[in-house]
């Protein structure tokens, strides 16, 4: 059975559950920042899922790609599995901006997380998640 690490549920808003990954918002609004966690238990790296199942990360990580260009337009997005922290297989889709408090470096370790207001963070879910919506009807 599929159960989300802890700090995963504290750290991020749900989004849309895909064919194989849950994807969450980080709840930090200086980065639009999603994270995609394959449901399949004691996965800790790529390398561990089935063929299908890497096919169809890398589909998920389009998407989620996607629906960050789409919903604020970056300079650039910028894509890592660590798990350094998080035993938990989960990939970073993080877009990224000129002007952001870590630009050119990466995100960690660049700052206190900002938290998002409530409706701030509401508005985000919705949005993402009608792109990812969208997408599904039109067969991405």
């Amino acid at each position: 059975m599929f159960t989300l690490h802890e700090r995963l549920k504290n750290d991020t808003a749900e989004i849309v559950s895909l064919k194989l990954c849950i994807v969450l918002l980080m709840k930090d609004s200086s980065f639009p920042w999603l994270i995609l966690v394959p449901k399949r238990e004691g996965v800790r790296e790529i390398h561990e899922l089935s063929p299908d199942d890497r096919i169809t990360l890398m589909e998920e990580m389009t998407l989620a790609s996607m629906a960050i260009e789409k919903v604020y337009s970056p300079d650039k997005i910028n894509i890592g599995a660590l798990g350094n922290l998080v035993p938990q297989l989960h990939i970073h889709v993080i877009g990224r901006f000129a002007a952001d408090r870590a630009w050119p470096g990466p995100v960690w370790g660049s700052g206190q997380a900002v938290p998002y207001g409530a409706d701030e963070l509401k508005s985000a879910v919705s949005a993402l998640k009608e792109i990812f919506n969208q997408s599904a009807r039109s067969g991405l």
